[in-house]
């Protein structure tokens, strides 16, 4: 089973406390725009090759 804090984070420090993928400043709300606005997994793991399929899934499902 996935867990939203092995790949999610939310620090007052980074991106001012939004909910990033560990290790990055990439925000959850941004993955779940641009999935919705209809990039796939496939788009961001090739445009960010650090970004794990299971990290991408964890944010497209995260409830703020």
């Amino acid at each position: 089973m996935m867990s939203d804090q092995q790949y999610i984070t939310s620090n007052p420090g980074i991106m001012q406390g939004k909910p990033v993928i560990k290790g990055t400043r990439i925000s959850v709300e941004l993955i779940q725009r641009k999935l919705r606005e209809g990039a796939t997994v496939f788009d961001w793991m090739r445009m960010y090759p650090g970004l794990s399929h299971e990290c991408i899934l964890a944010a497209s499902m995260y409830q703020v």
